[in-house]
């Protein structure tokens, strides 16, 4: 019988844990960990660093320790330090998806987040979340997916980390097979192909209708784009 495999998964920024919440239950054959990464949800007020993001990661990775197939996936922020954590620890994942994490950071698109973090000490943050969250439902996100401000303080530095450390580059790095998945209207869909050539093997999937929120907003469509990496995870018999 073939060991259980573990799928970790990695919310997006502003948002916790709690993002994945139900996602378990729709995958029945593997072990589901969700994280918090620094300064999100249960490590609220905590700096965020990329040692410590990835240390959050490498924590729940190594649960797995057994030996059985590990499946790391991650949202926007989550997805892009998960390709970060596979590049720098091959030989030991089965699996990466990278959930609307495909906008270069080398591109015009940097600016639209990097603005938007410089405007938040000015805004306010409990302001600017009410605002985006605003957005956040209109997009189709449920009421109670709906992040509070207690993320905003370190998105600077989160984004700041992206843009520094993180790219379609990383994948050349990557020893295993990569999903990468976006919503037909996601803005981070935008260099899809561009990630796609830098991995040794990758699937490409779009979710139709769907924004970047799709995993809030597509659950039983983002469910398979997992189950299909698990599946194609698992030891062969």
């Amino acid at each position: 019988m073939h060991p259980r495999p573990l799928l970790v998964l990695v919310h997006g920024s502003r948002f916790s844990r709690h993002q994945w919440d139900g996602y378990a239950a729709q995958l029945p054959s593997a072990d589901v960990v969700a994280v918090d990464l620094p300064g999100h949800g249960q490590r609220a007020g905590a700096p965020f660093t990329v040692e410590a993001a990835l240390d959050v990661v490498d924590a729940a990775v190594r649960t797995a320790a057994d030996g059985r197939p590990v499946v790391l996936a991650g949202h926007s922020l989550g997805g892009y330090l998960a390709s970060l954590y596979a590049a720098e620890h091959p030989g030991t994942l089965s699996g990466l998806v990278l959930l609307g994490a495909t906008g270069d950071p080398a591109g015009r698109l940097t600016g639209v987040y990097t603005g938007f973090a410089k405007l938040l000490p000015r805004v306010g943050y409990d302001r600017m979340a009410r605002l985006a969250n605003a957005v956040i439902r209109a997009l189709g996100a449920r009421p109670e997916d709906l992040p509070d401000a207690a993320a905003y303080p370190v998105l600077a530095d989160a984004w700041d980390a992206v843009v520094r450390r993180c790219g379609p580059h990383l994948l050349t790095r990557v020893d295993c097979p990569v999903t990468i998945a976006n919503g037909r209207w996601d803005q981070m869909r935008i260099h899809a192909g561009r990630f796609a050539r830098a991995a040794p093997r990758a699937r490409v999937v779009v979710v139709e209708g769907a924004s970047h929120l799709f995993p809030l907003t597509h659950r039983a469509a983002t469910v398979e784009v997992l189950r299909e990496a698990l599946r194609e995870a698992a030891p062969r018999s």
